[in-house]
């Protein structure tokens, strides 16, 4: 099983791209770890939503809203810390683990209230696709677009 990992800082309202495409789409990725931690903990008062995508996604659409009903959604996370606790508080992040993918995916973040930064670590387990997985995934992955 061979793990890859990814991290990074986003600020407010902003979207990132993991690129994960390949020319074959003989290669698919599973979700094994998604975590989140504040830019500055213990600073300041903050709420922050994160989420993963299947499907790319426009400043426009990033929200704070979570709604496990979409199809596109492969994981979610939030957390919350009030300066006089000196610790976060989360909801999470949840991660649909049985999602498996083979194209890009997309971090987007929403502080939900003031403003400022969030950062995020995920690992993805890369799993070889026999050709029906692979048509299956890259089918879901067109429906999935068509639909947005």
């Amino acid at each position: 099983m061979t793990i890859k990992s990814f991290r990074g800082l986003m600020t407010d309202s902003t979207v990132d791209t993991i690129t994960l495409h390949t020319n074959t789409g003989s290669t698919g990725y599973r979700i094994v770890k998604f975590e989140m931690m504040f830019s500055d903990p213990g600073a300041t008062s903050a709420e922050h939503v994160m989420k993963i995508y299947k499907v790319p996604q426009t400043t426009a659409s990033v929200d704070g809203v979570v709604d496990f009903s979409d199809n596109t959604l492969l994981a979610a996370g939030y957390i919350k810390e009030r300066r006089s606790d000196y610790y976060g508080h989360g909801l999470g992040p949840i991660v649909f683990d049985s999602e498996i993918f083979n194209q890009d995916i997309y971090v987007t973040h929403e502080a939900i209230t003031a403003g400022g930064a969030c950062n995020y670590y995920i690992e993805l387990e890369q799993v070889k696709l026999d050709l029906n997985e692979n048509t299956v995934a890259t089918l879901k992955d067109i429906r999935n677009i068509a639909s947005q």
